[in-house]
């Protein structure tokens, strides 16, 4: 770096130059902070032939037109001319003045004939031999490049001042052939259909022909050659001492005791953290050590004794986490499924046990970041969301930490729970036989909710496979299927069974052991998903007719897309009905025809139930004189033919023999007491078995 240094100051003291240096460098790399650190104060304190220099810095971001140019350079010069600005800037320590204050000066003081009183020196206009300008944010500029080069061109070409331009070349490159490009594509194919050559029939395709052709019309990138050919005479590549610049970085946090003491102690994590990230974006850096700042405030505030290895790893992923989303590397979406330390673990686990490659992005995630660096708790769900939604979630915050509290400090972890999140050869083999006595005990007494069973299941035929544990398939088969169903009793539905598997990376030709297990789980996970649908369909329709308003709520909120009709007994359903007001009655109609219309083709299942509770409703009706209560309800079962209608569009009549059936068995076992004299003598039932 002292090199590249030198380089520069060799340039600012040659007698004659009639070329500017560049100094070219990724975005983020500091290229910036270097001028300003390096070699702006060595160019102020340099003095030749008696002579000292003025560095003038512009940065060109955002610039539209020259005038802009011409106006900061006015700026920057007549600064140094007020002496009651320069008095004040000395007595402040202030070397430059802000932008915003620029703009708030009395721009008629700067333009006028006068400063203060005093005439303008116009030798100091004249004099150039002591300015170095400084040009940073080439490519960011709104103006055209060459143009821009051009306009430089004249310092240095005509009045030989030294000129050093900041940019990064790169994007630069990209935005001369990406510039205008919709109107260049337009002009290209206008002139290839003028020559004929746009049906001409090629091996090139076209978009190759399409592009030849913007390159030769709108050759910018050979007119940028060409003018820095002639106005740059030396290219200097900048690579920056990355722990020269962080040490700086962790300067600002100086005031803050614990927390800068923290960083120092921690600063080679920093460093290696950034380097693994294969980006020299300092700016990225930066703004995650400003996201680390707040994520340590917080846990010290509400979680004081925190491991300090928790914390270490909390630096690490705030880093990495910053680098992976605000670099591009990856989609701002990549981490969202995965909601806890657990999931992100069963993922490497089975990525690596099973040499799974669905997750590999996580799996080199993880290899990349936290190689060398053994944690148990390295995926903090509060810190994805935060810097990807810059939000602190705080209840997902003290999720988190809880967990970290109650596991990772106090290492209690169920060993069914060791298996799922970490890599099994971690278990020491002394360790490893009582690790599988106590999750083959868990299993036996259903103590492990069901799906887990289900991954536990793959790891132990793994095992049996390796030889390292000494039960045979049959026995464990066996275990599993009677652990399972105790296990039903207590466990949930499971809907999103997929996602859960893939975690575990089942093989693609799976045994016919594992066969068996899914097949079991799934017709145990389908009676839990009745049981709690049926659960649900109780809690709703018990709203009917006395709860209405919360019936609707549950109903519009839960039942749109979901068959409830299936899960409850139509008897009662008609009982509640029949019991509920005239205007609730017609409501209730219209949202299920509306609800018929939009989503039959996910309710098919609850069409049987429906069909019954047509028919029900036409045997009550029949024979009775119309009041207002039997004609709304005959307009209710005639809009369900409606409904019905609507199911056998998507559904083509699959439930007719359903409900052919359920007619010849209600007939037969219903001829001594009609549908009629079933419901009245349940009515009664309705009022008090809300």
């Amino acid at each position: 770096m002292e090199d590249l240094v030198e380089s520069i100051l060799d340039y600012i003291r040659s007698d004659y130059t009639d070329y500017a240096i560049m100094i070219n460098g990724e975005w983020g790399s500091g290229k910036t902070y270097f001028w300003n650190n390096k070699i702006r104060p060595k160019i102020e304190s340099m003095q030749l032939n008696g002579k000292r220099f003025t560095p003038i810095y512009m940065s060109l971001y955002g610039i539209s037109n020259l005038e802009e140019i011409s106006k900061k350079i006015f700026i920057e010069t007549t600064q140094l001319m007020d002496k009651n600005l320069k008095k004040f800037m000395e007595s402040s320590g202030v070397s430059t003045i802000p932008e915003y204050a620029k703009t708030g000066l009395d721009m008629a003081n700067f333009f006028g004939v006068t400063q203060n009183g005093d005439r303008i020196d116009y030798g100091d206009f004249f004099s150039t031999d002591d300015k170095v300008l400084c040009f940073d944010d080439l490519e960011r500029a709104n103006v055209d490049v060459i143009d821009i080069l051009g306009y430089i061109n004249n310092f240095v070409e005509h009045d030989h001042i030294k000129t050093i331009i900041i940019c990064n070349e790169k994007e630069l490159s990209t935005k001369l052939k990406n510039s205008n490009l919709e109107m260049k594509t337009f002009i290209a194919t206008y002139l290839l259909d003028k020559q004929n050559e746009l049906n001409t029939k090629t091996d090139k395709p076209m978009v190759e022909r399409i592009r030849d052709t913007i390159e030769y019309v709108f050759d910018k990138a050979n007119d940028y050659e060409r003018i820095k050919e002639k106005l740059i005479g030396e290219t200097f590549e900048y690579a920056p001492e990355f722990n020269y610049i962080i040490n700086g970085l962790l300067m600002r946090y100086e005031k803050y005791p614990e927390l800068i003491r923290f960083l120092r102690e921690n600063t080679n994590l920093i460093i290696s953290t950034f380097n693994k990230s294969g980006t020299r974006n300092l700016r990225i850096l930066k703004h995650s050590l400003t996201n680390f700042k707040k994520i340590f405030d917080m846990v010290n505030k509400s979680y004081p004794n925190t491991n300090n290895r928790v914390l270490q790893t909390i630096l690490i992923f705030t880093i990495a986490i910053s680098f992976e989303i605000k670099s591009g590397k990856i989609t701002k979406d990549k981490f969202v499924n995965i909601n806890n330390n657990e999931e992100y673990k069963a993922i490497l686990v089975s990525s690596r046990v099973f040499m799974d490659n669905r997750q590999f992005y996580i799996k080199e995630f993880d290899n990349n970041y936290y190689y060398n660096f053994k944690a148990e708790y390295r995926f903090f769900k509060f810190i994805e969301i935060y810097v990807r939604t810059r939000i602190f979630d705080m209840k997902v915050f003290k999720e988190n930490m809880e967990v970290i509290r109650n596991t990772v400090d106090t290492d209690q972890l169920p060993a069914y729970k060791r298996l799922l999140t970490e890599e099994y050869w971690k278990i020491s083999d002394d360790q490893f036989k009582g690790v599988i006595e106590e999750i083959m005990d868990d299993v036996k007494n259903g103590r492990i909710e069901l799906i887990n069973m289900v991954k536990i299941f793959a790891y132990f035929s793994y095992f049996v496979k390796k030889d390292l544990i000494n039960y045979d398939m049959k026995t464990i088969k066996s275990v599993f299927l009677n652990g399972m169903n105790i296990s039903s009793l207590t466990s949930s539905y499971c809907d999103n069974v997929e996602e859960e598997l893939s975690r575990i990376a089942l093989e693609e030709e799976q045994s016919e052991d594992m066969d068996e297990i899914l097949n079991y789980f799934n017709m145990i996970n389908t009676k839990l998903e009745e049981k709690m649908y049926m659960e649900k369909a109780e809690e709703i329709f018990k709203c009917i007719p006395m709860k209405m308003e919360m019936f609707y709520d549950k109903f519009d909120k839960e039942c749109m897309e979901i068959p409830i009709f299936k899960y409850y007994d139509v008897f009662q359903m008609f009982q509640r009905i029949s019991c509920a007001s005239n205007e609730d009655i017609v409501t209730i109609k219209e949202k299920l025809l509306d609800r018929a219309e939009r989503y039959s083709n996910k309710l098919q299942d609850e069409l049987p139930n429906l069909k019954k509770l047509k028919q029900i409703m036409d045997d009550y009706i029949d024979g009775k004189e119309p009041t207002i209560k039997i004609v709304i309800l005959q307009e209710f079962a005639n809009e369900l033919s409606n409904v019905i209608k609507e199911y056998n569009k998507n559904g083509k009549g699959k439930h007719e023999e359903v409900y052919t059936d359920f007619i010849e068995n209600e007939i037969e076992n219903n001829n001594e007491r009609s549908f009629d004299n079933k419901v009245e003598n349940n009515n009664a039932l309705v009022h008090y078995n809300i």
